[in-house]
């Protein structure tokens, strides 16, 4: 039946489905039009707060363009490289590669979202050199483990109410992740998805007459041999002493952050690691370098896409039009149906305010006083506004960007798969905080 479904939904977003860039241009046109209409701002008014706000993503921005080039670096090291092999030689047919590559990117996406974006696209690629399998699908099924991230370690709403000080805290205390991600109805979410989301990305794998393959010379591989020497500066750009001089004293620097400091993970220390672990394995920096031409190919899309992003953010948030949204979706909730309508908000806030720590700081203002008038568990609400972050960005083509870049993709040619599991791990979730 998924398989049946799957083939009419991918050739719709495929006919429909327009660019992300072209995307990115639509949205701003219709929050822009709606917080004029519906918010009653002027013109002028919604022109400055769209320019103002316009570069406020630069440093999230390049901290993505980040993530897609050190994980590409690292990955197409030759020790990695190795290890992607031989985990990719596990799956024999098209169905195990589906249900492994879905597998290893929850579990990276549960420990850090993006590690598991990353970890999941070059997988990805890996097993389509090794296995013939849809292609599409493949890259969908790595892109699908991110639902779970806002459930994980690294999720940005629970992290924020269990920090010290929060913008909250006067009204909500400090909520420990015991009772957020560690909480048995998180848990269980995590644990119906970890089962759901390979099951059902492996039962819409198409046909082979419905199949789209790629060849597997066309993925491209980094040159791993060390060249030959002729000049006295090659010493310098193939000298493994050179990079690891550099290279170990910036392990050491994480090791002293994990365990003399005990800090934790978070988008800047994942760069890191990635960057030094792909310096140290790579032994070379005319090796690092060939990788790096190879990876920022990927790059355009975040580059351009991300301000406008900010802009969109910045209409909806000064506006008032996100509170406003929040706003109608829980004005008739009642206390059993409130972390639903939490969660279903937060969904369609997030098409337009495609950041968890941003939403929540939009959302909170309203969700909040209604859980407590309510008598509602704050914690089940606060994730399920998480997990509607989390939820559409199966059909957000905000952060699925890194994955196309690597995957060397467009937004069309994954999200009809998408959308599948958007209405099906949409239902999981639902039900998981309303009645777990």
């Amino acid at each position: 039946m998924l398989k049946a479904l799957s083939r009419p939904a991918v050739k719709l977003v495929e006919k429909y489905l327009p660019d992300p860039y072209i995307f990115v241009l639509l949205l701003t046109l219709i929050a822009a039009a709606a917080a004029i209409a519906v918010e009653r701002q002027t013109p002028l008014a919604v022109l400055r707060f769209w320019g103002d706000g316009f570069w406020n993503l630069l440093t999230f921005s390049m901290q993505m363009l980040l993530v897609l080039v050190t994980g590409f670096m690292l990955a197409s090291s030759p020790p990695v490289s190795r290890l992607l092999q031989r985990l990719a030689g596990l799956a024999k047919n098209a169905g195990a590669a589906i249900v492994l590559v879905t597998l290893v990117s929850l579990v990276a996406s549960w420990i850090n979202w993006g590690f598991g974006l990353v970890v999941g696209a070059l997988f990805a690629k890996e097993l389509a050199r090794q296995i013939r399998v849809d292609y599409r699908l493949l890259v969908a099924s790595a892109y699908s483990g991110f639902i779970v991230w806002h459930g994980g370690l690294a999720g940005s709403v629970p992290l924020v109410i269990a920090t010290e000080g929060h913008f909250a805290v006067e009204q909500i205390g400090v909520i420990g992740t015991g009772e957020t991600i560690f909480s048995l109805f998180n848990l269980a979410i995590v644990l119906c998805l970890f089962i759901a989301v390979p099951l059902v990305n492996r039962m819409m794998l198409p046909d082979e007459k419905d199949s789209v393959y790629v060849d597997p010379k066309l993925l491209g591989e980094v040159e791993t041999r060390r060249p030959r020497i002729t000049r006295p500066a090659e010493r310098l750009e193939n000298s493994m002493t050179l990079a690891w001089l550099v290279g170990i004293p910036g392990l050491l620097f994480l090791l002293d952050h994990f365990v003399l400091r005990g800090g934790g993970l978070n988008l800047n220390v994942v760069n890191f690691l990635f960057l030094f672990l792909a310096i140290v394995l790579h032994r070379t920096p005319q090796s690092l370098l060939n990788s790096l031409q190879e990876a920022i190919k990927g790059g355009a899309g975040i580059v351009i896409q991300f301000p406008f992003y900010a802009g969109i953010m910045a209409i909806m948030v000064q506006s008032g039009l996100a509170e406003s949204l929040s706003e109608a979706l829980i004005s008739f909730a009642t206390a059993t149906t409130l972390p639903f309508w939490s969660f279903l908000s937060a969904g369609i806030v997030n098409m337009f305010v495609p950041s968890g720590g941003g939403q929540w700081a939009v959302q909170a203002p309203v969700m909040l006083p209604a859980a407590q008038a309510l008598g509602v568990d704050i914690p089940r609400v606060a994730m399920a506004v998480a997990w509607g972050d989390a939820w559409t960005n199966l059909l957000q083509p905000f952060w699925a960007l890194p994955v196309l870049g690597i995957a060397g993709l467009k937004a069309k040619d994954i999200m009809g798969f998408c959308l599948i599991q958007l209405f099906i791990t949409g239902a999981i979730i639902a039900v998981g905080l309303t009645w777990f």
